[in-house]
């Protein structure tokens, strides 16, 4: 069944949709801080090849150090960040596409005053 979300503003200059849970995504259980996230396209939604997840991190933030078989795709929202991508890094500025590969080490770091946002597509099955 098909699903639609719709918008529901900003919070502390992190998008928000309505009835699509904030999930913690932090140092309890994920090596990130101050970080959220939320699954816009997931389980929830019987969505069988693709997820689609909205990430926000505040000024002086991080997401976690990954590396994991599957690959995905970022799409910048907002704000701006530097990206470990293998042994480089790179700045990331709103609009910007970048293809993670499988197996490639990756973290995201926010720069300046602002949140940094993005969404992230994954494959359902990881």
């Amino acid at each position: 069944m098909s699903v639609i979300h719709r918008f529901g503003g900003t919070e502390n200059g992190e998008l928000r949709w309505q009835d699509v849970l904030v999930r913690a995504y932090g140092p309890d259980n994920s090596g990130a801080d101050r970080a959220t996230r939320q699954i816009l396209v997931g389980n929830e939604e019987g969505s069988p090849h693709f997820h689609l997840r909205y990430f926000a991190v505040q000024p002086g933030g991080y997401t976690s150090l990954d590396q994991h078989a599957h690959d995905h795709g970022v799409y910048v929202l907002h704000g701006n960040a530097r990206l470990r991508l293998g042994d480089a890094e790179h700045e990331l500025h709103t609009g910007d596409i970048v293809y993670i590969a499988g197996n490639e080490v990756h973290q995201f770091f926010t720069v300046g005053d602002e949140p940094f946002g993005f969404l992230c597509v994954v494959p359902a099955k990881r």
